[in-house]
């Protein structure tokens, strides 16, 4: 942890979240939209004074080392090493921190000699002559095969797993961890044979797993088989070609996304070095959150075949929840771009070029496969793209196209809105992440409040000693603001002045998340002091009047089984009661 620390107070937060997501400053904070789930409204604030993070809608906030951990999906040890050398700190791990990091980084090793010996077979040995062939024939340069480090899976059964345990000293589990192998009868078999191998690089460049093609195009197994989710593999996190992709992705702010490793590779060969491939059957949230660091504008390339367009469908509303406004383009020549490229590469460029709205696609397509002057046919279409328009976030776009299909089927706008709400009154609503402080009772968000002003304040002490004063007897209703107001009477019996980061170093850890929720929290302009003083009061005196109420019901209902009772001792007890009673009102009086 000394190391931590340390490399903590070497990384400047707001320089390395700016390279991540943009910031914008307010006041003297950071704002912006969070990563972390889908907002319209900015929550994440970034205060470069503590070098804390903390969104207001899903909670989440920390340091460096969370934020990294979040946005990259690493474990602790991973990004205390990736921070240590970006603050040029060699990290030291005792033997406990290596078996924690160890599991990860053994398996991006055996994946990496596992892929160099893939490609030694492919490009060196006879027994990939035949694969090789069949690259040559698809025109794949040497150049490329070395770019993408493609390689040959042989057929025989555990060529791969015998190199990796007796040349590369491995242990049978770590090959079947890796997804390499499998255990059969007690012996260890490969995973992939007779396939052309694709290894798939995470945007980090480590070799997460593989995807396997047959070389047989007439055979009745799978054409691709991918690595099985492993500890660093999960086919709908992943895009084949990233690695090599994101820095054109980056410079033209577009991603071109295929289905294919094909597709992708002759998309490289003429140029187009922004190309990706989606790992699966459809984008998802997590691929989409990906890319969208790397680009703000996304072009759908798909087989031009009713997969592709069923997959394109089904991807929409992922990119829509991203708030990225999708794109198609649309093939004039091949089943796929890999052969349209083929075919035709100039064709395939001014395709790109001419890319058009995925809804304007998606209304000429579903059109012309219906007539849209019988009734049935103008059901069907509408009901094909109801889900479909109904998706679009931005509600003027979603007025837009909901005209064009009006005027496409002879009807009016109000008809098609009031049939899509229809629709959409069967649909299960969205669940949008709102401000947690919405949530909240109004005991707990006052108390928020409270706290927030106090912290934030120049004036700290004055302002928690008025709130004191007001709030003698209470107890907070959440617990760790409780133990932070009793945090803050003890470290002003010996400061005056309030000192964040020194205030912090003596609270327990639990207590952190909760500061900083307060410590970030945006609050409103005030005109002066006099106003600050006036809230504090104001929000300790609704405090304490919600607390009184409370234990006056209390009081209360305790009096009506008391007057039920028979004992001697009835009438002293209730006099004590009553008396309690009458001086609660007359406090709220």
């Amino acid at each position: 942890m000394d190391q931590a620390a340390r490399i903590r107070e070497k990384i400047d937060l707001v320089t390395l979240i700016s390279e991540y997501i943009p910031l914008k400053k307010m006041g003297r904070n950071f704002k912006t939209n969070c990563p972390f789930h889908n907002e319209k409204s900015p929550s994440f604030v970034v205060s470069p004074e503590r070098q804390i993070w903390h969104c207001f809608g899903c909670g989440k906030g920390g340091d460096c080392f969370t934020f990294l951990m979040e946005y990259e999906n690493l474990e602790f040890i991973e990004a205390l090493k990736t921070l240590g050398k970006r603050a040029g700190i060699e990290v030291e791990l005792s033997a406990t921190d290596k078996g924690i990091s160890s599991q990860k980084e053994r398996i991006y090793k055996i994946n990496r000699q596992a892929a160099q010996f893939y490609h030694y077979i492919l490009t060196k040995h006879a027994v990939g002559k035949r694969a090789l062939e069949y690259l040559t024939k698809r025109k794949i340069s040497e150049k490329v095969i070395e770019t993408f480090q493609l390689g040959f899976a042989p057929s025989t059964s555990n060529s791969l797993s015998n190199y990796l345990m007796q040349k590369k000293g491995h242990k049978s589990q770590d090959l079947v961890d890796a997804g390499l192998s499998s255990l059969r009868n007690g012996r260890v078999m490969d995973f992939f044979f007779n396939r052309i191998m694709f290894p798939l690089f995470d945007h980090r460049d480590n070799i997460i797993g593989f995807s396997g093609r047959t070389l047989d195009e007439s055979s009745t197994s799978s054409k691709y088989v991918n690595t099985r989710e492993t500890l660093v593999y999960h086919k709908g996190d992943v895009f084949f070609g990233l690695n090599s992709a994101k820095d054109e992705i980056k410079k033209e702010q577009t991603a071109i996304i295929m289905e294919g490793e094909f597709d992708v590779i002759s998309a490289f060969m003429e140029g187009v070095g922004n190309a990706i491939a989606v790992k699966g059957t459809s984008l998802t949230e997590n691929q989409v959150q990906l890319i969208s660091r790397f680009a703000q504008k996304i072009l759908l390339c798909f087989d031009n075949d009713s997969a592709g367009f069923e997959a394109m469908k089904r991807s929409l509303k992922t990119i829509e929840k991203k708030g990225i406004t999708p794109y198609v383009v649309v093939l004039q020549n091949g089943k796929d771009p890999d052969e349209a490229i083929k075919d035709n590469p100039a064709l395939f460029k001014k395709s790109i070029h001419d890319h058009i709205n995925a809804y304007d696609f998606l209304i000429s397509k579903i059109i012309s496969q219906s007539d849209k002057k019988t009734v049935e046919g103008k059901k069907k279409i509408s009901d094909e793209l109801f889900p479909l328009i109904g998706g679009i976030e931005n509600e003027i776009v979603k007025e837009h196209y909901l005209k064009k299909l009006a005027d496409e089927l002879d009807t009016s706008l109000e008809s098609i809105t009031r049939q899509l709400e229809k629709n959409q009154k069967g649909e299960t609503p969205i669940v949008q992440v709102q401000n947690n402080l919405a949530k909240r009772s109004k005991e707990e968000a006052s108390e928020h409040y409270l706290l927030s002003i106090i912290v934030q304040s120049k004036d700290a002490k004055a302002l928690y000693t008025e709130a004191e004063e007001i709030l003698k007897g209470f107890t907070f209703t959440i617990s760790s603001y409780d133990k932070l107001f009793k945090e803050l009477g003890m470290y002003f019996t010996k400061n005056d002045n309030f000192e964040a980061s020194e205030f912090v170093k003596r609270l327990p850890n639990e207590l952190h998340p909760s500061f900083d929720a307060c410590y970030l929290f945006p609050l409103p302009k005030f005109e002066d002091e006099k106003r600050i003083h006036e809230d504090v009061k104001k929000a300790a005196k609704t405090l304490k009047e919600i607390y009184v109420k409370e234990k006056i019901k209390k009081i209360s209902d305790a009096i009506r089984l008391k007057e039920k009772e028979t004992h001697k001792d009835k009438e002293v007890q209730l006099e004590k009661l009553k008396e309690e009673f009458s001086q609660l009102v007359s406090f709220l009086k």
